[in-house]
């Protein structure tokens, strides 16, 4: 008999490009946390095992995951991953009872960029500009019960201007390949979404990171939980002291990383009840 512990499912096939999720089922029965994962990779490298480290942690304790590949930058720019995002959720959740599982809330995580993807569905899961129109998907939403935002790049243009002024050409170039310019770093930009009042979902929130992180100004992540709270929205920072970005899944058994984990797993169960 086949193992559908962990399984990859094609969830999405579009221009010819079969979009996969790794689906983790947790060993237990009834209702269940299901955790939806947009992983990092500055948009352009990277797939749906970039999380493992989390993903496994999450079973472990009975949480489940559905981690998304999307389309990179060098196949699509913005919005096109976002509305991957968002059609990986309502297949999904349209789809749950077809899998065999029984959802009790859905949360989505975003790691590095993508916390930029997850957070503008989070904050905005009905914005038409990420919804691509599917008959077997009508009437089903993308809105999740809670965010999780690892390492996160929650203002892509912040993080443009660091990258260019500091000069790492990497991170520019990673930016100009997905954004077809600095306009489109302003309105896919989850921190400018809060600042302009568009937010038409405020999800429970948690933040992990590092603040030795050369990837990202670790204070944006205090500009953004501030953002969020003036607006009416719940969020919990975690800051790591002397732990750079991707900590959590570079180096595992740190006790940073193993502190990082609890406090996500912590989150969660609060927000299942």
């Amino acid at each position: 008999m086949q193992d559908k512990t962990v399984e990859d499912i094609t969830y999405r096939t579009v221009n010819g490009i079969n979009l996969l999720g790794r689906l983790y089922r947790p060993d237990c029965t009834g209702p269940t946390p299901f955790i939806i994962d947009v992983h990092g990779g500055a948009w352009g490298s990277g797939d749906r095992l970039n999380n493992q480290i989390i993903h496994q942690n999450f079973v472990k304790h009975g949480i489940g995951v559905f981690a998304l590949d999307f389309r990179l930058s060098s196949q699509i720019q913005f919005p096109g991953p976002v509305q991957d995002t968002n059609y990986g959720i309502r297949w999904f959740k349209a789809n749950a009872s077809t899998l065999g599982i029984e959802i009790s809330k859905i949360g989505g995580l975003g790691s590095s960029s993508g916390a930029q993807q997850m957070g503008l569905i989070a904050l905005q899961p009905k914005e038409k500009v990420y919804v691509d129109r599917e008959p077997s998907l009508e009437g089903v939403d993308a809105q999740v019960d809670f965010f999780i935002a690892c390492w996160p790049i929650l203002d892509p243009l912040a993080r443009y201007q660091m990258a260019k002024k500091s000069g790492k050409e990497r991170l520019v170039d990673a930016h100009r390949a997905y954004f077809a310019d600095e306009d489109a770093m302003s309105v896919g930009n989850p921190f400018m979404v809060l600042e302009r009042g568009e937010a038409t979902h405020l999800p429970p929130m948690v933040i992990i990171q590092g603040e030795a992180d050369e990837n990202v100004d670790h204070f944006r992540a205090n500009l953004f939980s501030e953002s969020y709270r003036a607006v009416g929205g719940s969020i919990e920072l975690h800051k790591f002291p002397g732990q750079p970005h991707t900590f959590v899944t570079n180096d595992p058994e740190n006790p940073a990383s193993k502190e990082a984990l609890q406090k996500l797993n912590g989150f969660i169960f609060s927000q299942v009840g």
